[in-house]
């Protein structure tokens, strides 16, 4: 069921950092949620261990996954386009 709740969070945080970044016409659902895990895994990792999957979802939690989300973003436009938006 854990997985489940996260995978919901994980499309949240990704859609919500896709609005953030104005990329949400670009990627679809699938996309946001992989942006969404793999946000709140960079934000487990820079910001020590806030997003961590054993504790359940917390604000905190939810907010260092948004924050990791929309460094993902910026990072994978960076590459794209040579620019920040």
């Amino acid at each position: 069921m854990g997985i489940i709740v996260w995978l919901i969070v994980g499309g949240i945080c990704g859609w919500l950092a896709s609005m953030i970044m104005r990329t949400d016409a670009q990627q679809g659902i699938i996309l946001n949620i992989i942006v969404g895990i793999i946000g709140a895994a960079i934000a487990g990792f820079l910001l020590g261990g806030g997003a961590d999957l054993n504790h359940g979802i917390t604000i905190t939690s939810f907010l260092y996954s948004l924050l990791g989300a929309v460094v993902l973003l910026a990072i994978v436009n960076l590459i794209r386009r040579g620019t920040v938006r």
